[in-house]
């Protein structure tokens, strides 16, 4: 059973590959009243706190009855690496487990929200983290160095071995680890696959083009 576990939306006020992508209009709301009514969806999640430095976000959190916390705005600069804003993140909530998504990631179903947080009940003293991860099958050079073949005997891309990437679209773990580790991470994960379309992350403006058009046909 899972009697804690509160869903972390952080969400920036000063994002800077996309602008204002949090908030610019994506199809017909936003990405980030999108997530919050995907997460009001799952009931096996206590509760939804936005992270936050942005007053327009607090507004969104209020408007939708949900909880915020304002964040410290070294905590919101790009000085801030990702380990001591996770961190921070597990230090400002207070519950024993945390689900950190992002709206950036606005295709994942409410269906793999459930799988995942089941798996998590299920499994959670066996692994220490439930990642979301996405397949890579290309072609993978490092310094000038192949990574995941061999030249002159390259197999075909479906061939190649099944390297997978975090998406960072889902992530439960223990508050204590994440704020003592400052980590998503832990050091027996549980990856759970998402297919190519709902572990599709927007960090360029292309994306968030790409991403719109497939939310409005899924």
């Amino acid at each position: 059973m899972i009697n804690d576990l509160t869903a972390v939306i952080p969400v920036r006020k000063g994002s800077q590959r996309v602008k204002n992508k949090n908030f610019r209009k994506f199809f017909k709301k936003n990405l980030l009243i999108y997530k919050i009514e995907k997460l009001k969806k799952i009931k096996r999640i206590k509760k939804i706190i936005i992270n936050t430095d942005s007053e327009k976000a607090i507004k969104i959190a209020k408007k939708y009855k949900i909880d915020y916390f304002k964040r410290e705005n070294y905590f919101a600069s790009s000085k801030c690496s990702n380990s001591d804003f996770w961190s921070y993140i597990a230090k400002t909530t207070k519950s024993q487990y945390i689900m950190f998504t992002n709206c950036t990631s606005p295709l994942v179903s409410e269906k793999n929200y459930n799988e995942i947080i089941n798996k998590f009940s299920k499994y959670k003293k066996k692994y220490d983290s439930f990642n979301t991860v996405s397949l890579v099958k290309e072609y993978l050079y490092h310094k000038n160095k192949p990574l995941n073949f061999k030249i002159g005997k390259t197999q075909n891309s479906q061939d190649l071995p099944k390297i997978y990437k975090l998406n960072f679209a889902i992530n439960i773990l223990s508050t204590n680890l994440m704020k003592n580790k400052k980590t998503l991470i832990g050091r027996k994960p549980f990856f759970y696959l998402l297919n190519d379309i709902e572990g599709f992350d927007i960090d360029t403006p292309l994306d968030f083009k790409i991403a719109e058009f497939l939310f409005k046909n899924k």
